[in-house]
């Protein structure tokens, strides 16, 4: 029988691995039990962020829309319920957005509010 060499797929594996490291400190760029370690570490932190990065991101619209609605005499609280009651169906990244960069629409918007 012929003899087969099993190395290719665990060099390939290994390999991989190390690519995914380039730009770590130390060993850990270029020792492959290191740099397993860190991987699945740093792997691990991605996975949480992705999801962190979700409610990070809608903290920072409330604290915008707040800061946009409190000039124009509304708390960010008032502002959502009023939302909510005028039946406006427009998500806080929307209405971040438009506080930022139309504030004139947004001026309406929050003025539909006021008036019951």
């Amino acid at each position: 029988m012929v003899r087969v060499k099993r190395g290719t797929i665990a060099h390939k594996r290994r390999r991989h691995l190390l690519e995914n490291t380039k730009g770590f400190r130390l060993g850990r760029k270029s020792k492959y039990k290191l740099a397993k370690q860190a991987m699945q570490k740093a792997w691990t932190y991605a996975y949480r962020d992705r999801k962190k990065n979700k409610s990070n991101r809608r903290a920072l619209w409330q604290i915008n829309l707040n800061a946009a609605v409190r000039p124009l005499g509304l708390s960010y609280s008032k502002f959502i319920a009023g939302l909510k009651k005028n039946k406006i169906e427009l998500d806080r990244k929307v209405l971040a957005q438009l506080a930022k960069d139309q504030p004139e629409i947004f001026a309406k918007i929050v003025e539909k509010i006021k008036t019951p």
